[in-house]
């Protein structure tokens, strides 16, 4: 596949539709936003038309336009595609796992309660003076402001909330995929400030927000994220339904030419997982 400009997009609707939570307002965020990538197998007319921002792909068309190494450049990613193009996940990777996800929408009528902010903690809205608190936070916690291009981008958006104590960030609540009815969000907590319900008191902030601004918020998360799963619960959101996106390993075009240099005793058979 090969990256296409956004004046290039066909018209999207029967792409990727509008107004829908969870990882279909991903498309509206990169066109919204501009932080992102178009991919089609072709400029002119696609068959097949991607989508990618941080580490998160959707995927749709016909996949029977596809050659082997035509997925090759998204290895490593989380990708989010109808049933139909999951035989063409697993010969174009040599690893898929399969990942089942939840959906949850916010309901504001739900009964929430709010938490008694931790003394000398605050929670408030980001600012881009929050810049260098958000850019000192672990590595490992750095894919909660990737959708937006890194922490000045998120830090800008308006679209974050964060707990503070001493000029750290504890826990950031962040609009992850900007749609144009549903903004679906994502949460994170330095492991040592856990179980104080600042995730939860970042969350009720952004929340309000998003109805503020006439939109609705979503969450998603594995199904196997019991912590994740209450917390939505605890927030007000309520389960909406269930999804399956893949884990894609290494790209076995890349492969070809090291394994074929290999002798044959040294080839491992790739490893794939799929679900049927």
């Amino acid at each position: 596949m090969i990256e296409i400009s956004p004046q290039q997009l066909p018209a999207l609707s029967r792409w990727f539709p509008t107004g829908s939570p969870g990882p279909a307002a991903l498309a509206e965020h990169v066109l919204t936003t501009g932080v992102g990538l178009w991919w089609a197998d072709h400029p002119d007319r696609p068959r097949v038309l991607a989508v990618s921002c941080a580490d998160h792909v959707l995927l749709r068309g016909d996949p029977s336009v596809l050659t082997q190494d035509a997925l090759a450049r998204f290895a490593g990613r989380y990708v989010e595609t109808p049933a139909r193009f999951w035989p063409s996940l697993g010969s174009a990777f040599e690893r898929v796992v399969p990942w089942e996800r939840m959906l949850y929408v916010h309901q504001p009528q739900a009964p929430v309660s709010l938490p008694r902010t931790p003394r000398g903690v605050t929670v408030r809205r980001l600012t881009p003076q929050d810049v260098p608190a958000l850019a000192a936070m672990d590595s490992e916690n750095a894919w909660v402001h990737a959708s937006w291009g890194g922490p000045g981008g998120l830090a800008a958006s308006g679209h974050g909330w964060a707990a503070f104590a001493k000029g750290r960030v504890l826990s950031v609540a962040c609009t992850y995929f900007l749609g144009s009815a549903y903004e679906d969000i994502a949460v994170v907590t330095v492991p040592d400030r856990r179980r104080e319900r600042l995730a939860l008191a970042c969350v009720a902030g952004l929340a309000a927000d998003i109805q503020a601004r006439g939109h609705t918020a979503s969450w998603c998360c594995s199904r196997d994220n019991r912590p994740s799963r209450l917390l939505a619960w605890t927030a007000g959101f309520r389960l909406t339904r269930e999804y399956v996106h893949h884990v894609t390993g290494r790209a076995l075009a890349h492969e070809v030419g090291r394994r074929a240099a290999e002798p044959s005793h040294h080839r491992a058979r790739p490893r794939i997982v799929m679900t049927g």
